[in-house]
């Protein structure tokens, strides 16, 4: 149960775009994100170091681990469509850099993520791991 709004914390692959969403903000982080090609590794590497990390550095170590679990468990299905994640949505208050959705491997992005994550929450999953999820 997420603390701060006493609802169930059921993580998306969705949660890692939004450091990306630039709705409302082309101009500015719009401008800023049209500098990286998310198709460079090392410019998928900066974008996961400046923009994703920041974002989840006060979450709880469980809110860390269920975020990673839902990654882990999408990255082991070889079938998972990571495409879709990056079509823009016109009913939706969000949006993504333009090109983003022209990523020639989606799924290499989210590759990026984890490995990045797996190291910066090393602490926080190992701390997970030996506790049992379900009483959380």
């Amino acid at each position: 149960i997420d603390p701060d709004s006493g609802t169930p914390y059921i993580p998306t692959l969705y949660y890692f775009l939004g450091a990306f969403d630039i709705y409302d903000r082309e101009e500015t982080l719009g401008v800023e994100l049209s500098q990286y090609d998310p198709n460079i590794p090392s410019d998928r590497e900066k974008l996961v170091k400046k923009y994703c990390l920041p974002r989840y550095k006060n979450y709880s170590y469980k809110k860390k681990y269920l975020l990673f679990v839902c990654l882990e468990n999408a990255l082991s299905d070889n079938e998972y469509n990571f495409q879709i994640i990056f079509e823009d949505d016109p009913e939706e208050c969000n949006s993504l850099p333009s090109y983003w959705d022209e990523m020639e491997n989606p799924r290499a992005f989210f590759e990026d993520i984890y490995r990045i994550l797996k190291d910066d929450w090393e602490a926080d999953i190992l701390k997970a791991r030996k506790e049992d999820p379900g009483a959380w």
